[in-house]
Parts: C-alpha cells; sequence; structure tokens
C-alpha cells in the first residue's frame, strides 16, 4: 500500500550515482495526488538537472511482468503511477563498482534516479501496473545498448516472482550474461588547448584516463563554420576550455584586439551554443584581469567586474557568455605558472648569466601552478561540486613580484639582493610599444573551492619544489 505524507528526500545507494527518493503523495477519500517530477524542488533537494527529453509509460497487465535489465544512453528518473514494482539495478560501467547490485521496491511513494550506464530492470507486483519514467535523450532504432539476462547467476537477483513463472519478452531471456558485458565507459571529456601551459598539467593530471581527449589550436577551430559537426558532442559530457589569448600586451595593439577577441570571445560562444544544445558541462579559466585591482581585500567570486585592458575586457565577456550555461564551471585563477617560458624560469636564467632585474614590487597576489588548477578542475568535476565561479590559485601569504622574484634568486643559491624593486609605473616608463594595464591586486579569495574540499597548496611551497626541479634540470642532475 502507497504510504502518504513522506517527506522529499533522497537515499544513495551502493552503486555511484543511483538514488533511490521518497515522494510525498498526498491522499483523501477521492484517492491520491502527488508532484511525481518537480523540477525546482528537486534540484533543490541535490536531483541533478539531467533535463529530460521524453516521458515514456508502461502498462502492465499482469503481475510478475519482468523486464530488463537494460543500460541505454541515458539518464532515467522512475516510479510508478499505479500498482508497485520490484526493481533491480546493476552497474555495467567501467570501474570499481562494475557487477554491483541494488533492488528495491517502488510504489507511488518512492521514486529512483539512474544515471547512464547503469543496468535498469523492473518486476511488476500488482496487476495493472503503470511504469513511467523520463529519459535526457531520445530512443533510436538503430542505437546499440547494452543488456544484461535478469536470470545471470553472478549477479544472482532475488526477484519476488522466479523468473520461471514471470512474464519475460523472448529477447530478454536471450541476453547474456554479465561475463559478455562490456564495461560501459564514461562520457568522454575534451580538453580543448592541450599545448599550452595549462594543457600540458592537464594531460598529466588525466594521465592514462581513457575517457579523455586532447585536441589544439589551430587544428580544432572553435570558430571554424563546421565546429558543430566536427564530433559526436552527444558522446561527450565535458569540455574543458583550456585555451585562450593571453598576450597582454600584444592586446593592445590593433591586430593582437582583433585575435583576443577573436579567441576569448568569438570562440567561448561557439563552444557554449554546443554545450548549450547538447547538455555539456564546460570548464573555463578566467583570470584575476577582469577586476581593476583596487580593491582591498581578495576578491570573491560575486564581485563585480571591472576589466582595465583588452585582455582582461575579452576575458569578461567570455566569463559572462559561459556564466549562461547551466552546467558551468569558471575557475577564475592570477600569477599562472607551468612548462613554457614563465616568470620563474626567467628570474632563474637572469640569475644565472649575472642580471640584477627591476621587479616590479607594487602588484600583488599569489603564484598559482598549472599542476593546482588542473588538479582543482579533476576535483570539481568528480565532486559534482555545485556549478558556478570558482577562485583557484595558490594558499598562503600574498606577495609582490618583487617577493617572487628575491625568492627564486634565494631558493637557487643567488643574492636575493640582487633584484631592485620598482612601481609598474616605473618599470614600463621607457616602453615603446602598447603596455596593458595591469591590476594592482590580484588577490583572490579561495574560501569558495575550499568549501568543495579542494585546499590548495601554499604557493611558496610549490615554489620551492618548482625551482628545485628547475635547476635540478639546469644543472644536468636528472
Amino acid at each position: 500500500m502507497t504510504e502518504l505524507g513522506k517527506t522529499l528526500r533522497a537515499a544513495e545507494t551502493a552503486i555511484p550515482g543511483l538514488v533511490i527518493w521518497d515522494l510525498p503523495v498526498h491522499g483523501d477519500n477521492r484517492g491520491w495526488f502527488k508532484e511525481n517530477w518537480q523540477r525546482e524542488k528537486m534540484i533543490d533537494a541535490g536531483m541533478p538537472d539531467f533535463g529530460p527529453v521524453q516521458n515514456n509509460v508502461s502498462f502492465n497487465e499482469s503481475a510478475g511482468t519482468t523486464r530488463g535489465i537494460h543500460a541505454e544512453p541515458w539518464d532515467k528518473y522512475i516510479s510508478v503511477a499505479t500498482g508497485r514494482i520490484f526493481c533491480a539495478w546493476v552497474d555495467l560501467r567501467d570501474g570499481p563498482t562494475f557487477g554491483t547490485v541494488v533492488t528495491a521496491e517502488i510504489d507511488p511513494s518512492r521514486a529512483a534516479f539512474v544515471p547512464q550506464g547503469v543496468g535498469n530492470g523492473f518486476q511488476t507486483l500488482e496487476p495493472n501496473t503503470a511504469y513511467t519514467y523520463l529519459v535526457n535523450d531520445h530512443y533510436s532504432p538503430d542505437g546499440v545498448y547494452s543488456s544484461l539476462n535478469p536470470a545471470d547467476e553472478t549477479v544472482a537477483i532475488d526477484w519476488p516472482i522466479p523468473l520461471d513463472q514471470a512474464e519475460l519478452s523472448a529477447k530478454d531471456r536471450a541476453q547474456g550474461p554479465l561475463s559478455e558485458v562490456v564495461p560501459i565507459k564514461p562520457r568522454k571529456i575534451l580538453v580543448v588547448g592541450c599545448g599550452g601551459q595549462l594543457g600540458r598539467a592537464l594531460q598529466a593530471a588525466y594521465e592514462g584516463v581513457s575517457h579523455v581527449e586532447f585536441v589544439d589550436l589551430p587544428e580544432f577551430d572553435l570558430t571554424a563554420a563546421d565546429f558543430a559537426s566536427v564530433r559526436r558532442w552527444r558522446e561527450y559530457s565535458t569540455i574543458i576550455n583550456a585555451a585562450a589569448y593571453t598576450a597582454v600586451d600584444a592586446a593592445e595593439t590593433a591586430e593582437g584586439r582583433v585575435a583576443a577577441w577573436a579567441a576569448n570571445v568569438a570562440g567561448v560562444a561557439a563552444l557554449a551554443r554546443i554545450a548549450a544544445e547538447h547538455r555539456l558541462t564546460v570548464v573555463h579559466v578566467s583570470t584575476d584581469y577582469v577586476f581593476d585591482g583596487t580593491a582591498t581585500r581578495p576578491y570573491r567570486e560575486d564581485d563585480p567586474l571591472c576589466p582595465l585592458g583588452v585582455y582582461g575586457q575579452t576575458k569578461a565577456a567570455g566569463d559572462q557568455i559561459i556564466g549562461t550555461l547551466d552546467r558551468h564551471y569558471i575557475l577564475r585563477t592570477s600569477w599562472v605558472i607551468g612548462e613554457g617560458r614563465n616568470f620563474v624560469r626567467t628570474m632563474l636564467s637572469l640569475a644565472e648569466r649575472g642580471v640584477d632585474p627591476s621587479v616590479v614590487d607594487d602588484q600583488i597576489g599569489r603564484l598559482t601552478f598549472t599542476s593546482e588548477l588542473a588538479g582543482a578542475i579533476r576535483h570539481l568535476l568528480e565532486a559534482r561540486a555545485p556549478y558556478g565561479t570558482y577562485n583557484v590559485t595558490g594558499s598562503g601569504p600574498v606577495t609582490s613580484w618583487a617577493d617572487v622574484a628575491r625568492r627564486v634568486f634565494e631558493l637557487a643559491g643567488h643574492d636575493p639582493g640582487r633584484v631592485t624593486g620598482v612601481s609598474t609605473a616605473e618599470y614600463f616608463s621607457s616602453a615603446t610599444n602598447p603596455v596593458a594595464p595591469r591590476p594592482l591586486s590580484g588577490v583572490l579569495d579561495l574560501t569558495k573551492v575550499e568549501s568543495t574540499g579542494y585546499l590548495p597548496v601554499d604557493a611558496g611551497e610549490s615554489l620551492e619544489g618548482y625551482v628545485r626541479l628547475e635547476t635540478r634540470a639546469r644543472s644536468g642532475a636528472g
């Protein structure tokens, strides 16, 4: 009998992502009523916003009717309108929980969210049971869908009505055992811009992960006319955009301005259109240059944007575009150091060559190593953190660029007193080419990303490790 008056709540199961929901059902002398799917309430309670596109109803005349076990390439939200069912789920996804079984009884006061790749089957426990399910993709008669024999002895599902007494289709009885099921791979992650500093760090962070693909520019052109058709986008879950125009000073030239807007705005807009159409998650990297640097406290994610130069303006525009997507992570960062030309390597080279540099001492922030950014990206995706903008830099004390330069000299065994601190205005006073205005403060508040369980490493510690490796490599020590 249907239980009335439950509170809407979710119960996790042994299969990751498979969640059984208690539903409020209201009854009186006329019968009962429930909100079977209420997007706003359920998302607030933790339901993934999986974007249903099709609602199907299966009417089952006899008790003992058994269907499944099928794992189609979509998410399902299942419930019953009348009657009761015994549900059995088997994880058919590649990974440590492959073959895990969960069973539960579903009546009108319960429902289940079944993620893509989890085999779903049910058996009716009452006559005239109406089984209903929402899915977020359309059925294709040409599709190849994974299935498992409901009687497979390996998973040993304890069906309430023995299958030799149940109603099954000939097709379901003919399905193979678990040993013949090819584990279902996750939807793919596409990293755009794999040749840059962050792209290389992402390759290291996802080394050995078979469902992550890497592409680089200009071969993969976000602004190309055929961009929408260069991939079977339904096979993907996420795009990580590690590509950007980052030549801050060159962006102030006529040619650079065009290139910056093309890469950081037009390309991002094309990516967003694909993501919106196919419900993809987009991870996008932003910068402290979207602020004017006048704040007297660390910048928070919701502070108003106020970029000073062309580069910051294009990045701010890209942020606004990505922010319109339902599924997005914007990682705002500063002072990035990775493989390739960077400030730390420049200081090491100057120290070795006996050059005593002048370095600006009125710009403050924290270094961010690309390994930190890559780790934060993977964490946010795998932890299913709430979508939105997150500040990600190294943690620890705030420093100036001159402080960093002195520390690099010291770590490399050189006299830090060789570094002279100067103002930004003084440093660029003799420049003959256009110079972009810099935010004097690029300090970002890390509270939000830390609340997800990701704790950035102290920037000073990361710098020590980086200089140690660089010094060994330069000395030929391996």
